[in-house]
């Protein structure tokens, strides 16, 4: 499939695209006229780095754990190494926080919206 294809299916920008190949997170290859070509795989690769992106995952880790998926949510990296352990587990930590953060905030905003809508003045502190 062309670029416009995978950016379509994958709600992803081309330009998001091209960078992903740049970075070696997916490969395309070359028709004669130039055009990329992408194989099927390459929709649920990207949207696998977009998950692993929007998690707080920089491309560095994401570019050493990729190899290691072979289908959408599973992982299987029979050689890591510890350094590469102990950086997942403090990427684990900080999903953690940011998910605990985001919690709180989308609670708040419910809370808020439920007084609102109950014509209710929310409490100003």
């Amino acid at each position: 499939m062309r670029i416009g294809e995978l950016s379509e299916r994958t709600e992803t920008p081309r330009r998001l695209l091209r960078y992903y190949e740049e970075q070696g997170l997916i490969v395309s290859r070359r028709l004669p006229n130039g055009y990329r070509d992408y194989d099927e795989y390459n929709v649920d690769r990207v949207l696998q780095i977009r998950g692993l992106l929007d998690a707080g995952l920089p491309t560095r880790i994401i570019k050493q754990i990729l190899p290691c998926l072979d289908k959408p949510r599973t992982i299987y990296f029979p050689d890591a190494t510890p350094e590469m352990l102990a950086t997942l587990e403090q990427e684990q930590d900080r999903m953690t926080r940011r998910i605990d953060c985001l919690t709180r905030n989308r609670d708040a905003i419910s809370e808020y919206l439920d007084i609102v809508r109950q014509g209710r003045q929310p409490d100003v502190a």
